[in-house]
């Protein structure tokens, strides 16, 4: 089953009203499945992480159905945390992201990109998160956990039809043939973000391969058909 209503979070919440139209339904039961909303027969499903764990419920709605997934992308995060004891302290991240890192999250889906039923909408936010310190709870992050986010403001909004539509994340001075590096460098993001940016762009056929350079992989855009 999709989210529900009873174990909904705040910045689910918010999401789902800033992207449903005024006249959709919220939590509609479609093929077995509950949709975070419906209008006009567009099913308006909001991830906020992990896309990888819906990519058959998509495969599935998109064979009857059309699908708008909305994906938040963190442009600016303030996070808050609250101590056992003493005053909650707020700072900003570092990390800033933008329209390149939500191919980051589709590296689950690639060959859906291209889907006719399938449209992707990105949405820039700032956000607030607030941890508590859990001694004990997640020694990874020095037992701070991740209690509840909140949507702060929307800084943009894009819609994205067919796989080609995400060249316009690219930046426009890369080269031709291009590699990962250049990507890194364009779009100033992780190696990691542009390795991934790549692969869903093969995976999904606009870009290709055509050879090496000192052992970095050479790409270029594909020709329309």
């Amino acid at each position: 089953m999709g989210i529900g209503g009873l174990n909904e979070t705040p910045f689910h919440a918010a999401l789902k009203a800033l992207a449903a139209p005024p006249e959709a339904r919220f939590e509609v039961a479609v093929d077995g499945y509950v949709i975070d909303a419906v209008a006009s027969g567009l099913l308006i499903e909001v991830q906020t992480r992990h896309v990888g764990q819906m990519r058959r419920k998509l495969e599935r709605l998109l064979t009857k159905h059309p699908v708008r997934l909305v994906l938040p992308v963190t442009l600016e995060r303030w996070i808050v945390r609250n101590a056992l004891e003493g005053a909650a302290r707020r700072r900003r991240s570092p990390k800033r992201g933008g329209m390149a890192d939500a191919l980051f999250e589709l590296v689950s889906i690639p060959k859906l990109l291209d889907h006719p039923n399938l449209e992707i909408e990105v949405i820039l936010v700032r956000e607030e998160e607030e941890r508590e310190h859990r001694p004990g709870a997640a020694w990874r992050k020095r037992d701070w956990v991740t209690v509840d986010r909140r949507l702060l403001s929307v800084a943009e909004r894009r819609l994205f039809r067919g796989a080609r539509a995400w060249l316009a994340v690219l930046p426009p001075e890369l080269p031709d043939p291009f590699t990962t590096l250049d990507l890194k460098t364009g779009l100033r993001v992780t190696r990691t973000v542009a390795q991934r940016a790549a692969y869903v762009l093969r995976e999904s056929g606009v870009i290709r391969c055509t050879g090496t350079r000192a052992r970095s992989r050479l790409y270029t855009v594909t020709p329309e058909a």
